[in-house]
């Protein structure tokens, strides 16, 4: 499928928080609380949240902090209609691009072993596996693999 073409790319707000809290209990099986994303967007100076906006919605949204010369994606998710459209890939491209743009001369992650699809995703964004974190969803106890990236 290919992506809709009206998609809006913006710096999350306050206003935005309840429609993202919304998509990560759609996403995840524990997600953030919402309070979590207050927190995120008030308290954190090191954090940067995109969201995508298609129809005056917000079906998608990554988050990510920058320390020093790196950049750590925290969670990004976009809405179940939406998923096969590339929208996640457009995502994470305009991610990378705020992390470069911010100083950050690498990016991290970590996904799980059983989300092929994000991780073939990452793969084609050039992220390379480099290590694993036991245990580290708490739902089931999955491992994470740990993938980076040179920007």
């Amino acid at each position: 499928m290919s992506q809709p073409i009206d998609l809006e790319y913006r710096y999350m707000t306050m206003q935005d928080v309840g429609a993202v809290a919304e998509l990560e209990r759609l996403a995840f099986t524990t997600p953030w609380p919402h309070d979590a994303f207050v927190n995120e967007l008030t308290r954190n100076p090191n954090a940067r949240y995109v969201v995508v906006v298609h129809q005056n919605r917000v079906i998608a949204y990554c988050g990510m902090w920058i320390v020093i010369d790196e950049a750590h994606i925290t969670n990004i998710a976009v809405h179940p209609l939406y998923r096969g459209k590339k929208v996640g890939l457009a995502l994470m491209i305009k991610m990378m691009g705020v992390a470069k743009m911010q100083g950050a001369h690498s990016m991290t992650l970590e996904v799980r072993p059983s989300n092929t699809v994000a991780r073939n995703m990452y793969i084609k964004l050039g992220f390379k596996e480099h290590g694993r974190r036991k245990g580290y969803y708490s739902d089931n106890n999955e491992d994470a693999i740990i993938m980076w990236v040179t920007l």
